[in-house]
């Protein structure tokens, strides 16, 4: 299958990469393991350099980055999703859905160190490939694209935590690991000079055998994304626009766009790529599928992660995005699985599914893989930006583009918005976000940055001025002997 040998260009060597930036001081106890390079020896040739940023690849589809500590803090707490699987069953899932949640409890951390681990990743990338002599065009890219997924990282962090420690290097010392936090404008700043550094080499399209590495297009997106977490509108403009003329288009079927056929479809701008790898675990595979699929005797997964009532009342009437998006207890799937009629959950996430017939090798669903931007959101942030901006005919060119591919010929479905009322098109844009990007764990983070918490969110036990924000680990605290300090509230 061409399409799997696309993926399986993504081989790593993560044990000698996260290892190395772990050990503070040398003892008789510090014995490199048998049969494994070790890092001082590592940085030498190309080959070094293609296995490092592969690693970088292949660490973001980690159990930390898009199991279940991306469900506790990037989804859970929205009012899209709730716990799901048996009511027994990981019970600190409710903690993020009422707003309970401590410093102490382990997904704050676990998300937290799962993506610090990418972070250390990607600088050892950048702080050794430069000095490889190889290829300059190809070690170029390989740094613009450990800078995008280092931005990418970033952005994860500041916009869940608030200002994080900026950590651009290896760690030279044992007194370079404890740094206090720097400030959300700032970590800010530096995700955007990274992706403006990758936009500026990272090419517009690969090859075939490359297909789904880090394009210049993923970075001006992303870039948007950054801005539009800041407000700076006309910036948003400006990167979505150019997006705008690289090539995507939308794919013609919403439902179908996310199957495992039509990965890196012309509607894919950044997804991580997931791949079955027999005798290795951890990092390797992805259990983002597993975990959210249907909980069910003939297969699918753990269930986690379900849309609610909320989110089914969101849609318009006969949006068939409902249907695409949500697999309800009791139907047939376009692909042929019954859902079992009875069970713990009414409901469950059809965006990560993966037909119960497909083989797996240690985990269902882990050839799946995660669709991160879609051209969708570009079209949608290009509408709100322009919106802000005073555009409103922009604005509504880019909306209907979405609600078009939606419609698809069913005229009788989600008439055009034609309002021009600044403020009422914003609205029409914030549903469409909802309904179109629904459980791409992004909808919480929405709701908070157009400073809607307490209205939408009031009722599960939202606190203004607290739960904007997760907690730092206090674990992290600790071993900074109060270096880092604490988020208000917590």
């Amino acid at each position: 299958m061409l399409k799997h040998k696309n993926k399986t260009a993504f081989s790593f060597l993560l044990a000698i990469l996260l290892l190395s930036a772990q050990s503070c001081k040398k003892s008789f106890l510090d014995v490199p393991p048998q049969a494994q390079q070790t890092s001082e020896t590592f940085f030498t040739t190309a080959a070094d350099a293609t296995a490092a940023v592969n690693s970088v690849y292949a660490n973001l589809r980690s159990f930390d980055q898009t199991a279940f500590g991306a469900i506790a803090v990037e989804s859970v707490p929205s009012d899209e999703t709730e716990k799901g699987s048996s009511p027994s069953d990981a019970a600190f899932f409710n903690l993020y859905d009422n707003f309970t949640y401590t410093s102490t409890e382990g997904q704050v951390f676990g998300f937290w160190n799962g993506l610090y681990q990418e972070v250390n990743l990607c600088n050892q990338v950048l702080d050794n490939v430069p000095a490889i002599n190889m290829d300059a065009a190809l070690k170029a890219r390989y740094i613009g694209e450990a800078k995008f997924v280092r931005a990418y990282t970033y952005f994860r962090l500041v916009r869940a935590y608030g200002g994080v420690p900026l950590r651009l290097h290896v760690p030279a010392d044992q007194t370079q690991y404890n740094i206090p936090r720097n400030s959300a404008a700032e970590v800010y700043a530096a995700v955007e000079q990274d992706l403006t550094d990758a936009a500026s080499v990272l090419p517009q399209s690969y090859s075939s055998a490359d297909v789904g590495r880090i394009t210049k297009g993923a970075a001006l997106a992303l870039h948007a994304k950054v801005a539009m977490y800041q407000k700076k509108w006309a910036d948003v403009l400006t990167y979505t626009n150019q997006v705008m003329g690289l090539g995507y288009s939308l794919f013609p079927n919403f439902e179908q766009m996310f199957r495992i056929a039509n990965e890196n479809c012309s509607e894919s701008v950044f997804e991580i790529q997931c791949q079955s790898f027999p005798n290795v675990i951890g990092a390797s595979t992805s259990q983002y599928s597993q975990v959210q699929g249907v909980r069910a005797q003939t297969g699918g997964g753990w269930g986690f992660n379900v849309p609610t009532t909320a989110l089914v009342n969101a849609f318009e009437p006969g949006d068939p995005r409902m249907d695409a998006t949500i697999i309800f207890r009791g139907e047939t799937t376009p692909e042929g699985d019954k859902v079992d009629p009875v069970g713990d959950n009414p409901r469950y996430n059809q965006k990560s599914y993966v037909p119960f017939t497909v083989p797996f090798v240690q985990n269902e669903g882990e050839d799946q893989n995660i669709r991160v931007i879609r051209y969708a959101e570009v079209l949608l942030m290009n509408a709100e930006a322009a919106n802000e901006t005073g555009n409103s005919a922009a604005a509504l060119n880019s909306l209907e583009m979405v609600r078009a591919r939606a419609r698809g010929s069913n005229a009788g479905i989600l008439p055009k918005v034609t309002t021009t009322d600044q403020t009422a098109l914003r609205q029409a844009i914030w549903h469409e976000r909802q309904v179109e990007l629904a459980m791409e764990f992004d909808r919480f983070f929405d709701v908070v940055r157009q400073g809607r918490g307490p209205a939408v969110f009031g009722a599960k036990g939202f606190k203004v001025g607290k739960n904007e924000l997760m907690p730092i680990p206090q674990s992290e605290i600790d071993l900074s002997g109060g270096k880092l300090t604490q988020n208000p509230g917590y």
